[in-house]
């Protein structure tokens, strides 16, 4: 919790002394700890019942969803890095679902920075679709809102085959091109700016995630889930 929020080293942790002046315990057996941890799938368990504890408290809601992604700067490599061509950056990217009250609902999807986001949407409603099974839910008639870059046929296609309505902003290939229209509701995208947008907003609070400095993606991943964790138990702190 204190390397998520301030972004520090492992070795600059404050571990107390003991009677001899010896640290109680070597930073190197807390990142073991944290590597057996992450290996062991202990942090997406963690973040799931966080999504199934909001659903306990009925918490969530999922009328409308929203996605984007977001691009994080590997500053030391590693594994699932690409070179972002419109950010100029070489890092990864995450796309993430949220929830009308900013809540995020279900595993984020990751891929190297070069990775085109209009095919991570369908892994994306997967994992959705995989968390509202075990909630007992059921997303026939969820709005799904996206930015125009996941705007394909495929996308739209997939979310209408799983009883869901999608809300793809349109681009203007989309405005020009003939056939049926396409659902947009604009009122509903505006809804955006301050879920998804709010969003990452809270996680960028979060210095570990703000920049990649991890060279094993897992090890990154593992914070991120910590981080989206966090903001989903929000609600249960006293003020």
């Amino acid at each position: 919790m204190r390397i998520l929020s301030t972004g520090m080293k492992w070795e600059d942790l404050e571990i107390a002394k003991e009677a001899s002046g010896q640290p109680e315990i070597h930073h190197t057996n807390l990142f073991k700890a944290f590597q057996g941890w992450v290996n062991a799938g202990c942090f997406d368990k963690i973040f799931e019942e966080s999504v199934m504890r909001l659903s306990r408290n009925n918490l969530l809601d999922y009328s409308v969803i929203h996605g984007d992604g977001t691009s994080h700067a590997a500053k030391k490599g590693g594994d699932t890095i690409g070179f972002n061509g419109h950010k100029k950056i070489k890092g990864d990217k995450v796309v993430a679902l949220c929830d009308r009250n900013v809540n995020v609902i279900a595993p984020f999807v990751e891929a190297p920075g070069n990775r085109n986001e209009t095919k991570l949407l369908i892994p994306g409603l997967e994992q959705l679709k995989t968390i509202f099974d075990k909630m007992g839910l059921s997303l026939e008639g969820t709005v799904m809102s996206f930015d125009g870059v996941y705007n394909s046929k495929t996308n739209r296609k997939a979310i209408f085959n799983r009883k869901m309505i999608p809300n793809i902003n349109l681009r203007q290939c989309d405005l020009k091109r003939g056939g049926r229209p396409q659902i947009f509701d604009q009122e509903i995208y505006k809804e955006r700016f301050r879920t998804i947008e709010r969003l990452f907003a809270w996680e960028d609070k979060f210095k570990r995630v703000l920049i990649r400095f991890e060279r094993i993606s897992s090890h990154f991943y593992a914070f991120k889930n910590l981080a989206y964790t966090l903001i989903n138990l929000r609600h249960f702190m006293n003020p």
